[in-house]
């Protein structure tokens, strides 16, 4: 609330629409069916995360179709997104800890990929992309 605040105040556009989106995926969290009003941090991070791969899909068919003008508006959606999430992994802390996953379920195969992904996605959710996953976990288990 108090970034929706500074947002109006500067007349920050971006940063208004994006934390606007926000909120009303919070409020229909909180009210969605089963819910009690209440959304723990995991919840939050799970659509903060959700909300963050919508832009980076959006901005993917945006840019291929050469639509810059709304590209900009999901790249500045994207970074605001962002802030709010937990520092991502790079390519190589990714690589680190998927091989350590991977020691760990005694994977050996392509065929495997499934035990480790079950793993991987819980130990690194908010951390890293699924898609980042499961691209690192392939070419691992390919080696």
């Amino acid at each position: 609330m108090e970034e929706l605040k500074t947002a109006m105040r500067a007349k920050d556009e971006a940063a208004l629409r994006t934390l606007r989106a926000i909120k009303a995926a919070i409020i229909i969290e909180k009210t969605a069916e089963g819910a009690n009003g209440e959304i723990n941090e995991a919840t939050e991070q799970k659509m903060l995360q959700k909300l963050a791969k919508q832009r980076r899909d959006s901005l993917d068919i945006f840019e291929k179709q050469n639509r810059e003008d709304l590209a900009a508006k999901e790249r500045e959606e994207l970074a605001i997104i962002e802030k709010f999430l937990p520092q991502q992994l790079t390519a190589d802390e990714l690589l680190t800890e998927l091989r350590a996953i991977i020691a760990q379920v005694g994977a050996k195969t392509p065929a495997d990929m499934g035990k480790v992904m079950g793993v991987a996605s819980k130990q690194l959710a908010g951390r890293a992309d699924g898609k980042a996953i499961s691209e690192a976990v392939k070419q691992l288990l390919a080696q």
